[in-house]
């Protein structure tokens, strides 16, 4: 199952009272689309969601007495394995309609505010807007990304208007056709769940975020390590070629200058040393140590070039 599938699936377990129960309703018919039967004696809900399918069951039967209401099984299309399920509304159609301000030709997109007039069923029908056309990438995947997808562009600047009352900030796009809410930073990511009532996989969503992090910080400082070992192996490679030139030029380090005589030994004695390590042990600073080790390497290229030099002007 999906990290998406497992959200859905703890958030259509959620009990809700009935004011808040319409509100998710409202946002689940909206987003799913309705579709009138027989000259509105009827109307159907259609998901490829089984749990999503019980859950509007559910709510229907909970808000409304006496309604008429089954759910039926079939294909998604024509010789696909894939099942959908049709939630039934058979009777008080309009009554139920209105009440949750869905137009079933879908011209209308405002959300009647009393059903978002309270901050318990904003978060519900952000939910149900979540639950019928949202999805979210598992915290384990490189970019962490939340969207929720709708055809209809007033209905997304409303639910942005209820996202931001919670201080999310989601952004808009248009993606062939239809608009997609969407969410990148992974600690506003976690503030959505929270608010929409999915504590568990919010909960789980900032354990592997935090797993991630101190993984990937601890994959960086060996990188920086390594990157440093690297670069002070390089250095000393060429500090030593230098010092062999000079040596082999001279045949005794003792007629350098006694303070760079001392550094170029050292040097040679500690190949795998940084140069602020020489200097701790020549109880110098590392730009003293860097100052000598230069003179040294100006030398070197005097040589390699054939050029004169002075010992004593060192």
């Amino acid at each position: 199952m999906s990290y998406a599938a497992e959200v859905k699936k703890e958030l259509t377990g959620l009990i809700v009272d009935n004011p808040n129960a319409k509100a998710e309703l409202s946002a689940l018919l909206r987003m799913n689309g309705v579709n009138t039967l027989g000259s509105q004696h009827s109307i159907k809900i259609e998901t490829e969601n089984a749990a999503i399918a019980r859950r509007i069951y559910s709510l229907l039967k909970q808000a409304y007495t006496d309604i008429e209401v089954e759910v039926k099984v079939g294909s998604l299309r024509q010789l696909s394995q894939r099942k959908s399920f049709a939630v039934l509304l058979k009777n008080k159609v309009d009554l139920v309609l209105d009440d949750l301000g869905v137009d079933p030709f879908g011209l209308n997109q405002t959300i009647p505010s009393r059903l978002i007039n309270e901050a318990k069923k904003q978060r519900s029908f952000l939910r149900g807007a979540f639950l019928a056309a949202g999805s979210v990438n598992s915290p384990e995947k490189a970019n962490y990304h939340l969207e929720i997808d709708t055809s209809h562009e007033e209905l997304a600047e409303e639910l942005l208007r209820l996202m931001n009352n919670f201080a999310l900030p989601a952004k808009i796009t248009q993606r062939q056709g239809a608009y997609m809410l969407y969410i990148k930073r992974a600690e506003k990511i976690v503030d959505f769940l929270a608010t929409i009532g999915a504590t568990q996989s919010m909960l789980h969503f900032e354990d592997i975020r935090m797993m991630r992090d101190m993984r990937n910080s601890v994959n960086r400082l060996v990188n920086a390590e390594t990157a440093n070992i690297q670069k002070t192996a390089v250095a000393a490679n060429r500090q030593i070629d230098n010092i062999q030139v000079i040596q082999k030029e001279l045949g005794d380090l003792d007629r350098l200058p006694a303070k760079l005589a001392t550094l170029a030994k050292l040097r040679l004695e500690h190949p795998d040393e940084s140069l602020a390590e020489l200097g701790d042990l020549l109880e110098i600073s590392k730009s003293g140590a860097n100052h000598r080790m230069r003179k040294l390497s100006q030398l070197a290229d005097k040589i390699k070039k054939e050029e004169p030099y002075d010992l004593e002007k060192l």
